[in-house]
């Protein structure tokens, strides 16, 4: 099994990371990160990436030699705030620089990263090029407002994951593109608004919990799925 975890030095990404690692199966691990990451194993490869930069992403994926075809290639990257961008509660809050962070990150950098990693996936049998979404990009369960560019973010990941399965029905049919919802991780970034993303949950999880859960969602996945939101889970989300 080979595998390929984009935003490895995060949180989630790390949790992948180690799980990967913990199975005799996996047999390279390659890791894209924009920080220094080190996991003592001869199974993993470090490489720079930058998802604001196309020219990086292509770089990143000539880095994965043509005949290592990749079984998994799991995205984790994506931004809710930075130091001067928090989440709009009102339409008065909106601005030109949140959106263009926010799609940049969550949007345009994964669009970009199935661009020049897809045609790296396996082809002879089932492989998945997952990407973490948001429940909150979902316009049918949208109860609350607000946090206008995140949602618009990741409402546009979804469609791009759909797009994009339709497309690999014809160029890999043993392709699974999916987006994952991965619940309230406890983490710094998500400590502010916690209350906000888990609305209809009452669940506040370790990334490493979130990720054990979304692996078992992935390994029962079939082709049937492709195009699809999964929650943690495993209950689809409409979008």
């Amino acid at each position: 099994m080979k595998v390929a975890i984009i935003g490895a030095s995060g949180s989630i990404g790390k949790a992948f990371v180690e799980h990967f690692l913990k199975s005799w199966e996996t047999k390279k691990l390659y890791l894209f990160s924009r920080s220094d990451i080190n996991f003592d194993d001869v199974r993993v490869i470090n490489h720079f990436i930058d998802i604001e930069d196309e020219h990086s992403i292509e770089k990143a994926a000539r880095e994965i030699p043509d005949n290592d075809y990749l079984d998994y290639t799991i995205i984790t990257t994506g931004v809710l705030f930075t130091h001067n961008i928090t989440p709009e509660k009102s339409i008065k809050d909106l601005s030109y620089e949140k959106f263009n962070k926010l799609y940049a990150v969550n949007t345009i950098g994964p669009a970009l990263i199935a661009k020049h990693f897809i045609q790296k996936s396996n082809k002879d049998s089932k492989s998945i090029f997952a990407v973490l979404s948001a429940r909150v990009g979902s316009i049918s369960d949208n109860i609350l407002g607000g946090w206008y560019s995140y949602r618009c973010s990741k409402s546009a990941l979804n469609m791009i994951i759909k797009n994009l399965s339709i497309e690999m029905r014809r160029r890999n049919p043993n392709l699974i593109t999916v987006g994952l919802h991965p619940g309230t991780v406890k983490s710094k970034l998500s400590e502010p608004f916690s209350s906000a993303i888990s609305h209809n949950s009452n669940n506040i999880f370790t990334a490493d919990y979130s990720v054990s859960k979304m692996i078992n969602v992935l390994e029962n996945l079939t082709t049937e799925d492709s195009g699809k939101l999964f929650a943690w889970d495993g209950k689809e989300i409409d979008f």
